[in-house]
């Protein structure tokens, strides 16, 4: 018997899952508001060196004051990171003259900010400009870094300590730290109070999605995963707004923030997973909150039919302590794993990439990144529509790839209107990517593993966001080149998602042992039958056959077998006693 049965004992999409489902989608609208607030709490704006009081006679404009004290780059734009060493009246009125590039000294003074976009920013805060610019991109790698570490613990406490309690954790160290690096007084106690809040958000990440597709069945899945991912969005465009109307980034850092307080709020109403509580021999906890589902969505006998033993007695799991090992232990396994590693740092690192790079399409930064969170809209009802037509791995392999040739394409165009449309849909298609590839991985993972797969994924993943910002320095040496990277990783992990196992209409899988035996059975959608099987990787439709009395096993007397639904256990089928 498998969960699945349960779940059809207590309704498999009713308003227990529907509740939950809304509570676990407010910690995917704050993700966005943190992962992607680099973009504008970290801005650079236009800059030069500061002129000193002494260099400024009093009767000059502006522009005549920086041509005598700023060099002028070969497009005409003023130098950001050099003055010259004493002023230059002859360039007011010859222009055209050469300069003495001996004349030239960095800005000892600091530096001057146009504030017409952005009052603050971390930028002009701590001059990370000109020999400090790489500290920061490094700031937002130092946030990614702590996505990592969070991804290697959370999934394995959530594994062992429960999704919930975990969950609670997040969200406290999030908020804490949240608060502290909008208070931060230097560049180092800002970059460590950012990476832990990263830590805390990693959790919020894997234990959101993972719980709500623990709580559904086969049919339902993809639904959840897409709701679920267009929460995502709709905090991406949230920050947008915020950004805009919050010009100032300690106040931004507060109010993007603000919302784990609402989500610390509403987790006394998240439930634990009953999967993972049978998987601990928990059965008085799991019948609970299966109890409490039943009774919200109208199953009321469930407490007649099934009691806490029967439930521990009959649902097949593992019951052993797992880690990062078993991950890599069996043939299948290692090859997900190994797969899902190179995919997951190809699906970050190119959309890291394409929404980091937000100045290169001349567009306003926030109209461009409201542009980019309305593109995900679409590409993720398209998703959805598709998953289940063309299976996990066509869509996931299939996205990729066309996003690095939509990233390819802005290689070569010319910067122009069309140029950013290509980027644009190149930003949908990696967001499809991203979606479908959260859904396929807690599917390829079984039960008593999913939350440590999730976060050895999380980590591959977070390794390719922590590179993603620093890429973007490559422009100095040809501008081209941080999108060509981008690009080919894009290509190398489509090629490596073509190689994973598909899942496309299969129940989840509990134990490792499932995992391994190369015989699924494909659930039908609509009505819930074994329709055919992947066996060898070949889908196979179930032949019906008259069954061999010699082959049956007789059951003793007083006993019925329990109805089987999964792939076949390696251990003997479990019987229930009738009354």
């Amino acid at each position: 018997m498998h969960f699945e049965d349960v779940l059809s004992e207590v309704g498999v999409f009713g308003k227990f899952q529907i509740l939950s489902l809304i509570i676990l989608c407010l910690p995917r609208v704050i993700l966005p508001l943190h992962f992607l607030l680099h973009i504008f709490i970290s801005a650079v704006p236009p800059h030069h060196c500061s002129i000193p009081d002494h260099r400024n006679p009093g009767n000059l404009s502006q522009e005549d004051l920086l041509l005598l004290n700023i060099p002028q780059e070969d497009d005409g734009s003023f130098s950001s990171c050099q003055m010259f060493s004493e002023p230059q009246p002859h360039l007011n009125t010859s222009q055209g003259m050469m300069v003495n590039r001996s004349l030239l000294q960095s800005c000892d003074q600091g530096w001057e900010y146009q504030r017409s976009i952005f009052s603050s920013t971390t930028v002009t805060q701590w001059d990370l400009v000109c020999e400090r610019k790489w500290m920061n991109q490094a700031a937002a790698t130092f946030f990614f870094m702590g996505l990592t570490i969070g991804s290697l613990i959370s999934g394995f406490l959530s594994d062992r300590f429960g999704r919930r309690k975990i969950l609670l954790v997040s969200f406290l160290v999030s908020t804490v730290f949240g608060v502290m690096s909008a208070l931060s007084v230097s560049y180092l106690m800002f970059s460590v109070c950012r990476l832990l809040c990263g830590v805390g958000l990693m959790g919020m990440t894997l234990i959101s999605i993972t719980l709500a597709l623990e709580w559904t069945d086969v049919a339902h899945r993809t639904f959840c995963g897409t709701i679920s991912s267009l929460s995502w969005t709709a905090g991406y465009m949230i920050l947008a707004l915020l950004a805009y109307l919050i010009r100032d980034w300690r106040w931004l850092l507060l109010a993007t923030t603000s919302p784990c307080l609402l989500a610390i709020a509403s987790w006394w109403w998240v439930p634990e997973s009953a999967r993972w509580l049978l998987t601990k021999q928990d059965s008085a906890a799991a019948h609970m909150y299966l109890t409490r589902c039943a009774t919200m969505n109208g199953k009321s006998k469930f407490i007649q039919k099934i009691s806490p033993e029967l439930l521990q007695k009959t649902v097949s799991l593992e019951n052993r302590k797992y880690n990062f090992w078993d991950l890599v232990r069996t043939r299948r396994l290692r090859k997900n794993t190994l797969c899902l590693g190179i995919m997951w740092f190809g699906v970050a690192f190119s959309y890291y990439g394409i929404s980091f790079h937000i100045t290169g399409f001349n567009l306003s930064p926030f109209l461009t990144h409201f542009i980019f969170g309305a593109i995900e809209i679409p590409a993720k009802i398209g998703v959805y529509l598709l998953l289940d037509r063309i299976g996990r791995k066509r869509c996931q392999g299939g996205s990729l790839v066309t996003t690095a040739f939509c990233i390819g394409l802005t290689c070569i165009m010319s910067p122009g209107p069309w140029r950013s449309v290509v980027a644009i849909l190149g930003k949908g298609f990696s967001e499809a990517a991203f979606t479908t590839a959260f859904l396929f991985t807690a599917e390829l993972y079984p039960t008593v593993l999913r939350q440590t797969g999730l976060g050895s994924c999380s980590f591959m993943t977070r390794l390719g966001s922590s590179v993603a910002p620093l890429v973007i320095l490559l422009d100095d040496f040809w501008a081209p080149l941080p999108m060509l990277v981008y690009g080919s990783m894009s290509l190398l992990s489509g090629a490596a998602a073509f190689f994973l196992t598909e899942t496309c209409n299969i129940q989840l899988r509990e134990t490792i042992q499932e995992v391994e035996m190369t015989r699924d059975l494909i659930i039908s959608r609509e009505t819930g039958d074994d329709i055919s099987t992947i066996q060898n990787g070949q889908v196979q439709p179930n032949q019906e056959s008259t069954p061999n009395p010699a082959e049956e096993p007789v059951l003793p007397e007083g006993h019925v077998p329990l109805p089987h639904r999964g792939p076949p256990q390696d251990a003997e089928h479990f019987m229930v006693e009738t009354q």
